[in-house]
């Protein structure tokens, strides 16, 4: 008897586990997208650069860096949805704003810019 009742406890955990299946996503935001800036030299200090980097996956989170010249100086996660073609970022834990942005695409590439225009970051 206890053979039988494993045998149909396996059987029921491989059925429902065969059920639950997470739909695919094929968002086009999905990947590295990036922002470069570099502050002017000045007679007390070099020049610097700041990278802001956001990746973007298909289970609507992300990873968000800040490097200077090539170290980074912040990293967090953070989660996105998309609705009525707009995303909305949010950093859970962190003091940062949310942001909302669209993706256009220019002559080359594929921005993602907020609602004044403004190019938060294009696409790697």
């Amino acid at each position: 008897m206890k053979k039988l009742f494993s045998l149909l406890t396996i059987i029921c955990i491989i059925l429902v586990s065969n059920c639950t299946r997470i739909p695919e996503n094929n968002n086009p935001v999905i990947g590295i997208w990036s922002d470069i800036e570099v502050s002017e030299a000045t007679e007390t200090a070099k020049k610097k650069t700041l990278r802001k980097e956001w990746i973007f996956n298909d289970a609507y989170l992300g990873r968000y860096h800040q490097k200077t010249d090539g170290s980074i100086i912040f990293k967090t996660d953070f989660r996105w949805t998309y609705e009525n073609d707009t995303y909305t970022i949010t950093y859970p834990g962190t003091d940062m704003k949310e942001e909302i942005v669209y993706m256009q695409s220019g002559d080359e590439s594929e921005m993602l810019a907020d609602n004044d225009g403004n190019i938060m970051a294009t696409r790697e």
